[in-house]
């Protein structure tokens, strides 16, 4: 168990590849190991959100609802808008209020700080710190990106998706130069992947052919399991706790925790 905790942005600018999945099961991994984890939901789809409640009254049952833009905007602090949805595993969740928070934020002081300001009180107290971050590379992805130790970058089986990997790679170069020079590639994690098919296994070639110590070595199969987990508010290890999509995500949590702070070669 990590002594300081790490914080680590989940992110890919294309949807549909699997992102708020691996957040929900790394962070339900991670603290069923043992772990104290906070997982940040900075997506407005809120899709981590109702995927660890639910129902999103079952955050605050009666009362109006409160996020993580809140304590953006400094109205609330964090202690004041996070929810316990596990044992060990803590809850910032997201709201309707995140759709226009771009756009509100766009004129503010130190904009692209604030999540970062959020999280630096969370590292004495939790293990880990992820943070769910929308599929785009606006403001609250810098801010996931500015607050982060490292990205871990869920990538889909299909050329498609080696295209975004580009833009996303291009993006974490300039907040290295501008705004958070130790941020660094936590690793590269295969998603939706089928043995059957030839193009994932190409995909699976290129990609740690040229990114050979970033890919992680377990890649996250196409399963039916996986897609429909979260629609009960569950993650996979509470749906189908056996199935090879939870095997998969409790080996991908292990290798996140058996990695070090030194930072990986990077291309």
């Amino acid at each position: 168990m990590v002594a300081v905790g790490r914080v680590i942005a989940i992110a890919n600018q294309k949807g549909g590849v699997g992102k708020t999945t691996t957040a929900i099961n790394v962070a339900v991994a991670l603290a069923q190991s043992g772990a104290r984890v906070l997982l940040i939901d900075l997506d407005p789809q809120s899709n981590a959100t109702s995927g660890l409640t639910r129902d999103a009254s079952d955050l605050k049952p009666g009362a109006p609802r409160v996020s993580i833009y809140d304590a953006m905007i400094e109205r609330l602090s964090l202690s004041a808008i996070i929810r316990q949805v596990r044992d060990n595993l803590m809850l910032a969740p997201a709201g309707a209020d995140l759709v226009g928070a771009e756009i509100e934020l766009a004129t503010a002081e130190a904009r692209e700080l604030r999540v970062k300001h959020i999280v630096e009180s969370a590292r004495v107290e939790y293990n880990y710190v992820l943070i769910d971050s929308p599929p785009s590379l606006g403001l609250l992805t810098l801010n996931a990106l500015v607050a982060a130790d490292s990205v871990l970058i869920p990538l889909q089986c299909e050329y498609y998706a080696l295209e975004g990997l580009s833009a996303l790679l291009g993006t974490i170069r300039r907040v290295r130069q501008a705004l958070n020079p130790g941020l660094r590639i936590e690793g590269i994690v295969l998603t939706m992947f089928d043995s059957r098919n030839r193009l994932s296994r190409d995909i699976e070639r290129e990609v740690r052919g040229h990114f050979p110590d970033q890919v992680f070595a377990v890649v996250i199969p196409r399963s039916v399991r996986l897609s429909e987990s979260p629609s009960h508010g569950l993650s996979i290890f509470e749906y189908e706790g056996r199935s090879a999509g939870a095997e998969a995500y409790r080996r991908l949590a292990a290798e996140v925790a058996a990695r070090t702070e030194q930072p990986s070669a990077e291309s």
